[in-house]
């Protein structure tokens, strides 16, 4: 935090707030898609001096692209820009990239990035062992005095603006000391051995004419889809709330976990590690646990750990992806294999529907009934993609880390632990109100796996994987019996 942004518009409107608050730091659930793109658009538009944003994934979309000339505008204006990407999945964007490393404000650089830019499978054939390890880590840090962070990467499908999915995701903006966490983290990811300024790699690519990148957006801008979908943005509540500082802000103590960027080169030690870190700010369950995660994963020792926690008296609910939705069906194998022995513990498990349109005629009125006012861009697909942990409606986990092996042992993550009960009981009346609608709830009948969805008054059994083909769930329980949970 320099004395440069201490003068600037945003630390006039948050540091007396913040100081109002004696260390706590102030926390905006971001549920909503939508807002959640209009708080990074304006928040780009306002930035003064810096903008340090790291994520995993970046598309070159409509709210990729007109965020990256969100950055460009900001660049102009003469703010800095650090931009930090995983590598693996910039296919297709070496050229913009370089443009905007080419401007004297902008700085871009890949985390663990693929030493031969075309063919890039190549590099998973020679270099898995190193290739394999990814930067899974989201944040947005605007003139070191705002943050949004949590489950969203840049594409159209988290912030809804595309017909064919709609993540349900979950981050937050924060304000207050621990951005100043989030600065030094992102830093230390800046500095370290796997970020690789864009200048070094050896590419033929040529670089876009940042020109070309602003004739894109405004491209983009004329298209219908976004015009709509920028209509909407504009007439949100929320973007006058955030303009006007009327948002409703959870004041509570905020932790950062991160993990070490030396997790990418397999020396991180345990205490360097979100697992070990999530451990010792969440503490030991008493009452209730609730977890959300797209990918969930538990390995026999967290099967082991749930079930010790459910025979102690703890109520335990979990929410993942189905087979249908979910969009990694070999994932889904390193979970499906658990479900009947977390069932027999009490454990409740819903798994998320994939919601489509309904070809029969008879079905559709009963189905939207059940989800107006929820599909807000009229989306054909919805994918579970949030990750959160609440403990005893007292202490809540948002941020980037799905519940898997992978994410504990092989990516590197990114979130934060938040003391709050009034903060908890707002996401947990979202997820009560919300898994009746939208997930299956597993059950067992018989000793049997079924899943039991609700339409209204209405109750339908299902005694094999709903909506998942014969081939997909053929697939799944060959899968199940395979050594890889370690590689999920």
């Amino acid at each position: 935090m320099t004395e440069e942004t201490a003068q600037g518009r945003l630390a006039t409107a948050i540091d007396p707030l913040v100081a109002e608050h004696d260390g706590d730091s102030g926390v905006i659930p971001l549920v909503d898609s939508r807002e959640a793109f209009a708080a990074r658009i304006l928040l780009a538009r306002q930035a003064e001096y810096r903008l340090d944003i790291q994520y995993y994934i970046w598309r070159q979309d409509i709210t990729g692209t007109l965020l990256f000339e969100a950055l460009h505008e900001a660049a102009e204006r003469g703010v800095k820009v650090r931009l930090l990407l995983d590598d693996h999945n910039t296919a297709g964007l070496d050229a913009t990239l370089i443009g905007l490393h080419q401007h004297q404000n902008i700085e871009v650089r890949l985390f663990n990035p693929l030493k031969l830019r075309r063919p890039r499978f190549l590099n998973y054939i020679f270099d898995f062992r190193r290739v394999n390890r990814r930067m899974h880590n989201k944040s947005f840090v605007v003139d070191g005095r705002v943050v949004i962070s949590g489950g969203r990467n840049i594409g159209d499908e988290y912030f809804g603006a595309t017909s064919d999915v709609l993540f349900t995701d979950l981050d937050a903006l924060l304000i207050g000391p621990v951005v100043a966490d989030v600065e030094n983290d992102f830093q230390r990811y800046w500095d370290c051995e796997s970020s690789v300024p864009l200048e070094r790699l050896f590419t033929l690519t040529k670089p876009r004419d940042l020109s070309a990148l602003r004739a894109i957006a405004e491209r983009y801008e004329q298209d219908p889809r976004a015009q709509a979908f920028m209509k909407a943005i504009e007439e949100l509540p929320f973007m006058q709330e955030l303009q006007r500082q009327q948002l409703d802000i959870y004041w509570t103590p905020t932790q950062l976990v991160s993990d070490s960027p030396a997790k990418a080169l397999g020396r991180a030690k345990p205490q360097q590690m979100v697992a070990h870190q999530l451990q010792q700010a969440i503490g030991t369950p008493q009452s209730h646990v609730t977890l959300v995660s797209p990918y969930f994963v538990p390995t026999q020792a967290g099967v082991n750990e749930l079930i010790a926690m459910a025979d102690r008296g703890v109520d335990i609910v979990i929410l993942t992806n189905s087979l249908a939705a979910t969009d990694v069906a070999i994932v889904h194998a390193g979970y499906a294999k658990w479900r009947r022995q977390l069932l027999q513990h009490g454990i409740q498990l819903f798994e998320l529907q994939r919601l489509s349109p309904l070809a029969r005629r008879e079905q559709r009125k009963e189905r939207r009934q059940r989800l107006k006012g929820k599909e807000r861009f009229g989306s054909s697909a919805s994918s579970l993609h949030a990750k959160t942990l609440m403990v005893d409606l007292d202490r809540v986990f948002v941020g980037s880390l799905n519940f898997d092996p992978r994410s504990a042992a092989i990516n590197t993550e990114l979130g934060f632990v938040m003391h709050s009960t009034e903060l908890a009981e707002r996401i947990d009346e979202a997820i009560t109100e919300t898994l009746p609608h939208y997930a299956y709830q597993l059950k067992l009948v018989k000793n049997k796996v079924v899943w039991v969805e609700r339409l209204g008054k209405q109750r339908t059994c299902y005694s094999s994987e709903p909506g998942a083909s014969i081939w997909r769930r053929l697939a799944v329980r060959i899968l199940e019996r395979l050594p890889i949970e370690r590689l999920l």
